[in-house]
């Protein structure tokens, strides 16, 4: 167990280490990052399909895509002609630093860009544990999976700075309490910044929107 506990220990160092490099190198060139985890069928690409067409107009996007196989999700964010680049992790259940880093080497003279957008993996559980460099840390959660998730899940929850719950025009068919699910999230972190949402109807969506816009707004390029 001390074996294991030290590999993991070195292995979130050297994320780290790379984290802040990126992290640093989007504050000096004024890029919003944001990390989007969340379940598998939460909507995450669904609100990125509604957000991308609303901000495109004055900024320049850039999404990275994470699943295990298949570049299903990056297919319908180039198809509204924003600039994505898949990362398949053939079966790791997260992004590490070390995966944004490759994709955005590969990505950064297309630039400058005003946000980076990353799709996590679905999962709420192991992309909590590793940061990437964002600014920004979004938990995602739809109606349809119950407004407990934040309670069983609170990693996620607690290193996450704002709180989406998508979906939301699903609301008469499912057993769930935006109340509830919001008071959860907040006890685990009082500052989160929470949404309700659906992309569908786009019922929501505005409030959403300014948030991102406010924050790309304060990343300003440092001087000297």
């Amino acid at each position: 167990m001390i074996v294991i506990k030290r590999v993991m220990e070195s292995l979130l160092r050297n994320n780290d280490e790379t984290a802040r490099l990126l992290h640093h190198e989007w504050n000096e060139s004024g890029t919003l990052v944001v990390n989007l985890i969340s379940a598998t069928g939460s909507g995450k690409t669904t609100l990125l399909e509604a957000t991308l067409p609303r901000l495109r107009d004055d900024a320049r996007i850039l999404v990275i895509e994470g699943d295990i196989e298949t570049e299903h999700d990056a297919e319908r964010t180039e198809a509204l002609g924003i600039d994505t680049v898949q990362i398949n992790t053939g079966g790791t259940c997260h992004l590490e630093a070390h995966l944004i880093e490759k994709a955005w080497r590969s990505m950064q003279a297309r630039g400058p860009y005003d946000y980076v957008f990353i799709e996590n993996v679905g999962n709420l559980v192991c992309p909590a544990s590793y940061w990437l460099g964002e600014h920004l840390r979004v938990a995602c959660l739809s109606v349809a999976e119950g407004d407990d998730k934040p309670a069983k899940y609170p990693k996620a929850f607690r290193t996450s700075s704002a709180f989406v719950i998508t979906k939301t025009d699903l609301l008469p068919h499912f057993d769930f309490d935006p109340a509830r699910a919001r008071r959860y999230a907040l006890e685990l972190q009082p500052e989160l910044v929470t949404f309700e949402l659906s992309a569908k109807t786009g019922a929501g969506l505005e409030p959403w929107l300014s948030f991102l816009r406010e924050r790309a707004a304060a990343r300003l390029p440092l001087c000297g």
